[in-house]
This record gives structure tokens, C-alpha cells and sequence, in this order.
């Protein structure tokens, strides 16, 4: 029984590419789409029972919160990556000390980032111009998810660790219980006390830290049943500084990337704050529609950096890069329809999130554009995760400097000062 369960953990090296590919990924995607619906059942519900200001606020902030999310992310596959090279390597004590220093890393960084965003709440919505008449709700938001910070910084990093030994279905498990919770907590804080953004935000961290505590159990449950593919002991979880550095050698270009492009949008957010509160709401749901429209690549990407990291780490680079061309191949297909819908019947989507009509030709307006970037994006987002998996994450990086820094921000100006 054993035997069979460090296999399954393994079986990334294994099988035929394309299904096991994908078998690793609908896992991955799922749990991502729950995660995903965090922010999204927020905006669905102050969109529905709330007033145009609370959506505005939910808009910015949640915004905000996902760069710091993406930065977090982006670190955390510093941990993916070793720890999959690792069990790769057949060295499961390396994959164990790898974890425990990444376990004392993120908590002094979780609590770090999160003590900074709540002592500059207000700085952080003047920042991104959120509109005077939702200012208080944006503040509101960015507190009480700035508070909780922690557990969103631990949610990701365990994550990560069952993606690096080859588990996607445990983060899967964990992340739709806290969904149920997030739905269950937004309607009673928003619909039933009205409490708006507020209690958006505070639904957010309750489903983030009750994912943190499923980890958690699985963890431990999982420990006395199950062989797991590394060795861990309660000596591990300190501050090593050869894997510390290492981690954040191949974590920090990643997360630099992807917060890059992060503070990218906070700017596209920030200018279309400028022009109003119905262009802040409308691009704020098209940008909660976009996020779900790029589950599908970024669940490939983020699939490839595992199966390609412990088949690299099994010197099977062939393997690897047959990988790539099938999560290419998968991205394009899906590419195909959803971008499709989103160009033509884009207001259907928008109008998920608000019902205020402004609100939602706004939105649709901005996800016809954003519709040909997601054919663009399935080569992208593959590429990213298949480099990330060999461990070349400086390469990654600049491409997004690149296309985060250099292009997209003066563009949004030029586009700006456009009629």
C-alpha cells in the first residue's frame, strides 16, 4: 500500500505524457478555479447585494491583493521546483530540509508583507486613485485582507509542496472546502448584515485560513498512512542559508515577474480609477472575468514546472520537452472557445459580477480586447512553465519585464490620452 502511494507521488516520470500531463493538471485547475472564486464570489455578492461603491472597493482592492498573492506565488515556486528536482534526484532528506526552510522563510515574510499593508492601507488606496466616494471601502477591503495575509502566505506554500512531490489533488480537496465557507460567509456578512467590502474581506481570510487548517490535518493524517516521497523532521524547519539561497535563486525571478506584472495592472487599475466610478467598477469585473479566463494556462503553466522539474531532476529531458508541446496544445484548444465567447458575448460574463447595465458595457468593452491576448497567452504561460521547471527563471523574468514594464505600462498611458 505504501509502495503504491510513493508512486502516485512520483508518477510524474511516468506513463504517457500528454494524459499524465494532464491528469496532474484538472487537479491543479480545479483548485485554482476554487481559489479563484475567493475573489470572484466577493465581487459576485457585493455586486448583487451591495451598492456600486462597494464594488468599486472590492475591484481595487482585490486587485491589489492579488499582486501580493502572485509575488507570494512566485516565491513559493522556488520551493515546487527544488522539491521536485529533488525527489526527482532520489534525494528525499534534501526535499525534506528544502521544505522546513521554506516553512520558517514564508511565515516571518507572511508576516512581513502583512504588517506593511496594514499600516499603509490608506497610502495604498490613495496610491491606486480609488475613486473618493469608494475610498473607505477599498480601505476596509485592503485592511482586513492585509490582516490575513499570513494564511494566504501558508495556503500557497503548502501548494506548493504538494505540487513539488507530484500531489495536486490534496490542495484541490482543501481549497474546496474553504470555497463552500467563502460562499456561506459572504452572504451571511454582505446579503444578510451588509456589511459590504468589509465583509467580503473578512469572508476571504476566514476560507483562506480554514484552508490552511484542512493542510494542515491532511498532513498529519497523511504522515501515518502514507510513505511520503521525502523525509521530514522537526530539525529541518530552520533557516538553512544553502537552501534559502537556492529557494529564492530560482523563486525571487518568478515572483519578480509575476509581481511586475502585477503592479502593471494596479497601474491600469490606478489610470482607469482616474477616469470614474463606472470605469473603475466595469474594468475591475472584466479583470475578475479575465482572471478566470486565464486558469486554463496558468494551470498548465504552473502543472509544467512540476512534471518538468522532476524529469529533469530523472534526466529525462526528452520527456520534458514533450511536455511542453502538449500543454501548448492544450491551452490553444480551450484558447480557442473562451476567447471566442468572451470577444462576442463578453457582457454575459460581466454581468455575472454587477447588474448595473453602465457597469457591465464597461467591462464588456475591455474583455474584447483582452479576448486576443488569451490566444497569445497559451504559448506564454507554457514556455514560462516549462524554463521555470528547468530551473532558467532569470529568462522568465526579463520576458516579463519586458512585457509587463516596458510595453504594457506606456501603453495604458498612450491609450490614455486617446479619445
Amino acid at each position: 500500500m505504501q509502495e503504491n502511494n510513493v508512486q502516485e507521488a512520483k508518477n510524474l516520470t511516468q506513463g504517457n505524457v500528454l494524459s499524465t500531463l494532464l491528469k496532474f493538471a484538472v487537479p491543479v485547475l480545479l483548485a485554482m478555479f476554487l481559489q479563484a472564486l475567493y475573489g470572484g464570489v466577493d465581487l459576485l455578492v457585493v455586486g448583487q447585494f451591495g451598492t456600486t461603491q462597494d464594488v468599486s472597493g472590492v475591484s481595487t482592492g482585490s486587485m491589489l491583493l492579488h499582486t501580493l498573492t502572485s509575488l507570494i506565488i512566485g516565491l513559493t515556486m522556488g520551493v515546487t521546483v527544488f522539491v521536485g528536482q529533488k525527489i526527482g534526484e532520489g534525494k528525499p532528506d534534501d526535499a525534506g530540509k528544502a521544505i522546513g526552510t521554506g516553512i520558517v522563510l514564508f511565515s516571518i515574510l507572511g508576516l512581513l508583507i502583512s504588517a506593511l499593508t496594514i499600516i499603509f492601507t490608506k497610502q495604498l488606496a490613495t496610491l491606486m486613485h480609488a475613486p473618493k466616494e469608494a475610498f473607505v471601502q477599498t480601505c476596509h477591503y485592503i485592511q482586513v485582507c492585509g490582516a490575513g495575509l499570513i494564511f494566504i502566505v501558508f495556503y500557497n506554500l503548502l501548494g506548493a509542496i504538494f505540487r513539488g512531490i507530484g500531489d495536486s489533488k490534496t490542495p484541490l480537496i482543501t481549497v474546496a472546502i474553504a470555497c463552500v465557507v467563502n460562499i456561506i460567509a459572504d452572504l451571511i456578512f454582505v446579503a444578510v448584515f451588509n456589511l459590504g467590502a468589509f465583509g467580503a474581506a473578512l469572508a476571504t481570510i476566514l476560507a483562506q485560513a480554514l484552508s490552511v487548517i484542512f493542510s494542515l490535518l491532511i498532513i498529519i493524517k497523511k504522515t501515518k498512512t502514507v510513505k511520503l516521497p521525502f523525509n521530514f523532521h522537526r530539525k529541518y524547519i530552520k533557516l538553512d542559508s544553502y537552501f534559502i539561497r537556492v529557494e529564492l535563486k530560482i523563486g525571487t525571478p518568478i515572483a519578480l515577474q509575476d509581481f511586475l506584472v502585477g503592479i502593471s495592472f494596479l497601474v491600469i487599475q490606478t489610470v482607469v480609477n482616474s477616469l470614474g466610478l463606472i470605469a473603475s467598477a466595469g474594468v475591475g469585473v472584466a479583470e475578475k472575468v479575465c482572471g478566470f479566463i486565464m486558469l486554463i494556462p496558468s494551470a498548465i503553466s504552473q502543472s509544467l514546472s512540476a512534471f518538468v522539474a522532476q524529469n529533469i531532476g530523472a534526466g529525462l529531458l526528452k520527456r520534458a520537452k514533450l511536455s511542453l508541446k502538449s500543454g501548448i496544445g492544450i491551452s490553444l484548444a480551450m484558447a480557442c472557445f473562451i476567447g471566442t465567447f468572451s470577444f462576442f458575448r463578453g457582457d454575459i460574463l460581466a454581468s455575472i459580477f454587477s447588474k448595473d447595465l453602465d457597469v457591465i458595457a464597461s467591462g464588456h468593452m475591455y474583455l474584447k480586447a483582452y479576448a486576443i491576448d488569451t490566444f497569445l497567452t497559451s504559448f506564454m504561460f507554457c514556455f514560462i512553465g516549462y524554463f521555470n521547471g528547468m530551473g532558467k527563471t532569470f529568462f522568465t523574468m526579463i520576458q516579463g519585464l519586458i512585457g509587463g514594464i516596458a510595453i504594457r505600462i506606456p501603453m495604458v498611458f498612450i491609450m490614455k490620452s486617446l479619445p
